[in-house]
Parts: C-alpha cells; structure tokens; sequence
C-alpha cells in the first residue's frame, strides 16, 4: 500500500505541474508583456491537463494554487503521467485518498518564485509538502530528481511553471 501511496503521489503532482506549465505557455503565447492568468488559469486554459485538473481539484488545493504565492510548480507532463501504474490516478482520486493527493501534488511546489537560472545555482529546495527535491545541472539540463526541466519559465501572475518529463514522488 505503501508503495502505491508512493506513486499515486508522484503521478498527481507530477500532472499538476504539467497542467500549470502548459497553462502559462498558452497564456505566455498571447502577447502580454506580464503574465495576467495565476497557475491554476494557465494550466486550465492550456486544454490538454484535465486530469490535472481534476487532482487539483479533489485535492482541495484550486484557492491554494490561484492564491497570491508566489510559487514555483514543477509540472509533469500528461506523457509522465500515462508512466504511472493502471489504476493509480482513479485510486488517488478516491476522497479517502485526499491527504495521498495532496502530499503528491504539494511535493511538486516549491514557495517562491525560482527561475531556471536560479534553479541551477541550487542543489535542492524544500518543497510545499515539506520534503526537499534535488537539482542537478547536467550537459545543460536541469534535473528536479529524476525528472528533466524540458521548458522552463513559464510565467504566471502568481509564480512559474517549469515543465518536466516525470512525476515526481515524495519519500
């Protein structure tokens, strides 16, 4: 159970990330000198993160993500999500399963606003849920665990998203 809790959470945060990243390159391709949609916006008007979404959403934690932050999201992409076991994420949305969820999703945000060349100065950073991710730099790719940054920087009124290509799980 354990070890299904473990990759519930990963692939919930991981999907949360890439709903956020995606939504803030959509917001970012409008011409706007600033970005004006917070995270949960960005990640929603991108249309391909529904089952981000949804997580976000039977976690608990949309005033969460739209609050003023700012925060930095880690977000795996719908193809990092698809890795995840059968049955994990229809389990993680089970209402039973909603502190699961939430610690799978918080463990994919950092608090504050940390871009990319930031990020590659930094070994680590302690995430919302409270574990610490660790940051690589490598042949020019930036590591968030085992996952690689595979667009970085996407604004959002209340923060950035930086796309990964894995869910994320905490320990």
């Amino acid at each position: 159970m354990m070890m299904f809790k473990v990759a519930a959470t990963q692939w919930i945060g991981a999907g949360l990330a890439g709903l956020m990243m995606a939504g803030a390159v959509q917001a970012g391709n409008h011409g706007h000198d600033e970005a004006s949609a917070d995270i949960v916006d960005t990640a929603v008007a991108a249309g391909q993160f529904e089952t981000l979404v949804a997580a976000v959403e039977a976690a608990g934690l949309v005033d969460t993500l739209k609050g003023e932050g700012p925060f930095t999201v880690f977000a795996p992409t719908d193809e990092a999500f698809a890795a995840l076991p059968e049955g994990t994420l229809e389990e993680l949305l089970m209402p039973e399963n909603q502190e699961t969820l939430q610690a799978i999703l918080t463990y994919h945000v950092v608090a504050g606003k940390v871009m990319a060349e930031d990020a590659m100065g930094l070994e680590s950073a302690e995430t919302v849920q409270g574990q610490s991710i660790t940051i690589t730099t490598m042949d020019g790719s930036v590591m968030i665990n085992d996952a690689t940054v595979i667009q970085a920087d996407i604004e959002t009124s209340n923060g950035v998203i930086h796309v990964i290509d894995g869910v994320l799980l905490p320990e």
